[in-house]
């Protein structure tokens, strides 16, 4: 059984990890040019979920060169109004969560793969095996055919064309300040992420980055391992026309002056924009030799921090069940991937338009909740 893996990021690299570690013919295709084409931005939250997914198809050399690499994330999750006064402190969780660098842990899921670069998919012929076409004029082989090719998924696009992401009517602006050039930071904003919840039709989002990391004698994790503190800023049918950080400086002006320092001190190049996407729930599709993970099916908006994690349990899900049951297995991994990934779904959209949509009423009425559950641990256990 010859298995296409069409896209090169996080899902479909672990993928490839769990399909080789079975002992499965995999073969990986990447528009990219090289495995440095893409030294480029944040870092990324694995939850345990996502970790045990790592673990289970890393070989055990790249696991622990993700482990030395990953920073903690254990410092617990903060709620705050925009004068910084605390809603809200979570405790941290017993299980290890995990700080990575993208460029990092890319860098880590690409070693040991049979990865072919400067691969742009432009479409399949489906005959009982596939033909994959490539914009360069070449063509490969396979039995079975994985689109973990994005939000923008071409696989997606000709097997299920009416499948797809849609815009949710919030736009995200978002910055890094280095710390190491700024260390008037107050320690609260450092040591754990925070989410502002201000009255009006917005948030912000900040989390630090510790810049734990190293760099293999051969470079090939790269030197990524500056402290910075990464902010988000999301509203609602945002305009951006005077630029990036005044646009987001006009809308907090009554805000903290240290929010208002952060975004304007942070390096111009590290700021960029983003208007949040959705996919659209559809009907169950019946299942064939071609299939889907990640972005390429439920891609999801942001504001839970877990598009990553789900689309490394997609990974190992389809690994388990390629390597017991061949292209049979398609169809019980998307009977399960359709029910979680589509509930993922569900739940960070209704995450990003609580971020960054509700009037006044209902942002006074959010703050008063989360004030009392920080008074009653009773509440905030079971509310959290």
């Amino acid at each position: 059984m010859r298995i296409a893996v069409v896209g090169g990021g996080i899902g479909g690299l672990c993928l490839a990890h769990g399909l080789r570690k079975a002992g499965v013919d995999v073969t990986v295709y990447e528009r990219d040019l090289s495995r440095t084409d893409r030294l480029q931005g944040y870092r990324v939250h694995i939850d345990p979920h996502g970790a045990a997914a790592l673990q289970e198809c890393l070989p055990a050399a790249n696991w622990e060169r993700f482990e030395r690499s990953a920073g903690s994330g254990e410092d617990g999750f903060g709620f705050l109004t925009e004068q910084l006064k605390p809603l809200l402190v979570l405790d941290p969780d017993e299980e290890k969560h995990y700080s990575a660098s993208r460029i990092t842990l890319r860098q880590v899921l690409l070693d040991g793969l049979d990865v072919r670069f400067g691969k742009r998919f432009e479409r399949y012929e489906q005959n009982g095996a596939i033909t994959l076409h490539f914009e360069d004029g070449t063509k490969a082989g396979c039995d079975v055919l994985v689109g973990a090719d994005g939000i923008r998924s071409r696989v997606r696009g000709q097997y299920l064309p009416h499948a797809g992401a849609e815009e949710v009517g919030v736009v995200a602006v978002a910055g890094k300040l280095f710390l190491d050039e700024h260390d008037w930071v107050p320690r609260n904003l450092l040591v754990r992420a925070n989410s502002i919840v201000p009255t009006g039709r917005c948030g912000m989002f900040l989390a630090a980055h510790d810049g734990l990391g190293y760099t293999d004698d051969d470079g090939v994790l790269f030197d990524n391992t500056r402290p910075y503190l990464m902010w988000a800023y999301a509203a609602k049918d945002l305009e951006l026309g005077e630029g990036l950080q005044a646009a987001v400086l006009r809308r907090i002006a009554g805000w903290s002056p240290v929010l208002r320092r952060i975004v304007e001190s942070s390096h111009p190049e590290t700021v960029s924009q983003w208007r949040i996407r959705s996919s659209k729930r559809i009907e169950r599709w019946k299942s064939t030799n071609i299939t889907l993970l990640g972005d390429a099916i439920h891609a999801m908006t942001p504001m839970r921090g877990i598009g990553a994690n789900v689309a490394l349990r997609d990974a190992q899900l389809l690994a388990r069940k390629l390597a017991e049951s061949g292209a049979d297995g398609i169809s019980a991994y998307e009977e399960e991937m359709y029910d979680y990934g589509f509930a993922a779904v569900r739940d960070s959209l209704r995450a990003a338009r609580q971020f960054a949509e509700g009037g006044p009423v209902s942002r006074t009425l959010f703050r008063t909740v989360l004030r009392t559950a920080s008074a009653v641990p009773a509440l905030k256990r079971a509310m959290f």
